[in-house]
């Protein structure tokens, strides 16, 4: 009965969730609130929250986002890793952060966002491992930030805009 909520938004359980809106609207306050729900309910879908700062921090340190992609377990056994790897669901926050346009030794931190986004994908396909992200940005925002293969993927989430101004005190 969810989906028959908002029976003219199209929402769909199975789609991820891409929260867009103003700075201050809550949008990771909602989904640290139901990561927090889902893991204290052992829910299947629990996700961890990770920031476009830590992403970006870890990539700086390490050369790779691997922790928040594939989460590769080298010598997992069967029951906790699927084919090696052992993926987990996640939420990024602020994607489109103004600090994805610098550089880290050479490399566009643009291009580490659309790997981590391609790797996303790749995950909630062959595991089910859902991927949301929360953004300031605008659903055109978006559309003229990503190329087109990677806009295809986002029909792979519900889009929910939240609107108002900035409830931080």
């Amino acid at each position: 009965m969810a989906e028959n909520v908002f029976p003219d938004e199209d929402y769909k359980l199975h789609k991820n969730i891409l929260l867009v809106g103003e700075p201050g609207t809550g949008k990771t306050m909602i989904m640290q609130i139901f990561s927090d729900y889902l893991r204290a309910t052992n829910n299947e879908n629990y996700f961890r929250n990770i920031s476009m700062t830590q992403l970006m921090n870890y990539h700086k340190v390490y050369g790779h986002i691997d922790k928040y992609t594939y989460n590769e377990q080298k010598g997992a056994s069967t029951q906790e890793a699927y084919d090696g790897v052992a993926p987990f669901g996640v939420c990024l926050n602020d994607l489109g952060l103004a600090t994805e346009k610098q550089k880290s030794f050479g490399t566009l931190l643009t291009q580490i966002t659309d790997e981590f986004l391609f790797a996303r994908y790749e995950i909630y396909q062959q595991y089910g491992k859902r991927y949301h992200i929360t953004s300031n940005l605008t659903v055109r925002e978006l559309k003229e930030r990503f190329e087109k293969r990677l806009i295809d993927r986002f029909k792979s989430f519900n889009v929910i805009e939240l609107h108002g101004g900035s409830r931080r005190k």
